[in-house]
């Protein structure tokens, strides 16, 4: 696995924000019919490249929305009421109506390790991000369109469902021509 540089991953994404953006957008409006399989693999593949603590980037940039759920959970693991929990650690943004972390970086981020200091019992939002293995994909690519900038495993994730999309289409193009239609 390789160790993240996220200046690097800043850069690429600067330089190709417009046409993974598009992709995106391109691809929620007219997905391929087997989009889901297809990110399912692709999916399995970034996790076996990606180390997530060597870069915590989103614990670092983000904040996960709590759900009540995820409130209750986290305040009794540390022995809070969750008024109190909600008090010392979240705000309500609302816009949305999504409490939130009071501050960036993440409160239970460990600098150091790049650790959560809350992991077993950490918000539904941390534990599924950054949601590349939702169905229907489709669903989920404003997601993509937001963490491609932060999120190095996303920005590879929308990078090959790219690559193998058009390589798809390319092979229907070849069989097309081929067959004289």
């Amino acid at each position: 696995m390789q160790v993240v540089n996220l200046r690097l991953h800043k850069k690429k994404y600067l330089q190709n924000k417009r046409s993974l953006r598009y992709f995106l957008t391109k691809t929620e409006n007219n997905p391929p019919k087997n989009l889901d399989d297809l990110a399912e693999q692709i999916d399995k593949e970034v996790w076996a490249e990606t180390a997530c603590l060597s870069c915590a980037n989103c614990c670092k940039t983000m904040s996960p929305t709590y759900t009540f759920q995820d409130m209750k959970r986290i305040a009794a693991h540390l022995n809070m009421r969750i008024k109190d929990f909600k008090a010392k650690w979240l705000y309500l943004d609302k816009r949305e109506n999504d409490w939130m972390n009071v501050s960036r970086p993440c409160q239970f981020l460990d600098k150091k390790t790049n650790m959560c200091s809350i992991y077993e019992v950490r918000p539904a939002d941390c534990a599924s991000f950054p949601h590349l293995n939702k169905k229907p994909v489709t669903d989920y690519m404003y997601i993509h369109h937001q963490n491609i900038e932060y999120c190095p495993a996303t920005y590879k994730f929308v990078e090959k469902l790219k690559e193998r999309i058009l390589l798809s289409k390319m092979v229907v193009k070849k069989i097309e021509v081929e067959a004289g239609e």
